[in-house]
């Protein structure tokens, strides 16, 4: 059975516009195309969106994707099995973070008392590492800035560690806050209101930011692990954040 791009829209969610890019970067051609130029997509086709999409899902650029589909020994078996693998691990680790959501929201009810170490149960240390590496390897951060903001940590005791994370987070929850009630009133990111929330958020980062290197992590900020991050908030607050960003960097930092 063939189907239309508007019916095959339809049924995967994905908008024509984009079937229609897809086939122009030679991503998902169609079947064939028919006397009247409508694109047919068959099973083969539907088969292959669906895992653009799942590559997509995991995080994949679209050139990655397309390398990886074009590659003489892909196969659609071991791919789903690579698929179900990677959710089946994510399924774990979110199940774990909810966990760690149901003990905070009992610990701050006063229903409950958490260790200090279950506060951050469930959360990926090795990601962690990975996006201090990032900065470093970006140029958004120097390796001695990121050594000189680890050694300042390592200096604190347990409550003072305890405290400081505890009001980082707090800190954090409340300029994202501050910026989607900006959003909900219609303030510009370049308003003296927003740009004094990105005096706090600078502040908040730790480690004093170029002009440069905050207008980096901006740009950071749009990768997939952070986007999925912001979008949980709302998903004005990711373009919103990164051009108030850009516009405090300009104008207050060297």
């Amino acid at each position: 059975m063939a189907y239309t791009v508007n019916k095959l829209a339809k049924l995967s969610g994905v908008s024509v516009r984009t079937l229609h890019f897809y086939h122009e970067i030679g991503l998902l051609k169609p079947a064939y195309c028919g006397d009247n130029n409508y694109r047919y997509y068959e099973e083969e086709q539907l088969l292959m969106l669906q895992q653009i999409l799942f590559y997509r899902e995991l995080g994949f650029p679209l050139n990655d994707i397309q390398r990886i589909l074009d590659s003489d020994d892909f196969d659609k078996i071991e791919a789903l099995q690579s698929h179900k693998l990677i959710l089946e691990n994510n399924l774990d680790r979110a199940q774990a973070l909810i966990k760690t959501i149901d003990k905070t929201i009992s610990h701050l009810r006063g229903k409950t008392k958490m260790k200090v170490d279950e506060l951050y149960y469930g959360f990926d240390s090795e990601k962690q590492k990975q996006y201090e590496q990032d900065l470093i390897d970006s140029g958004k951060v120097s390796e001695i800035e990121m050594n000189e903001y680890r050694e300042r940590y390592q200096k604190l005791n347990k409550e003072q560690k305890e405290e400081l994370q505890k009001k980082f987070i707090a800190d954090g929850k409340q300029i994202n806050f501050d910026l989607i009630r900006a959003i909900d009133t219609k303030l510009l990111p370049s308003s003296e209101e927003v740009q004094k929330i990105m005096r706090r958020h600078h502040a908040w980062v730790g480690w004093n930011p170029t002009r440069e290197k905050y207008i980096g992590l901006s740009q950071l900020y749009q990768t997939p692990e952070f986007k999925k991050f912001y979008d949980t908030h709302d998903l004005r607050l990711l373009t919103f954040i990164v051009e108030a960003m850009q516009i405090f960097a300009e104008r207050e930092l060297s």
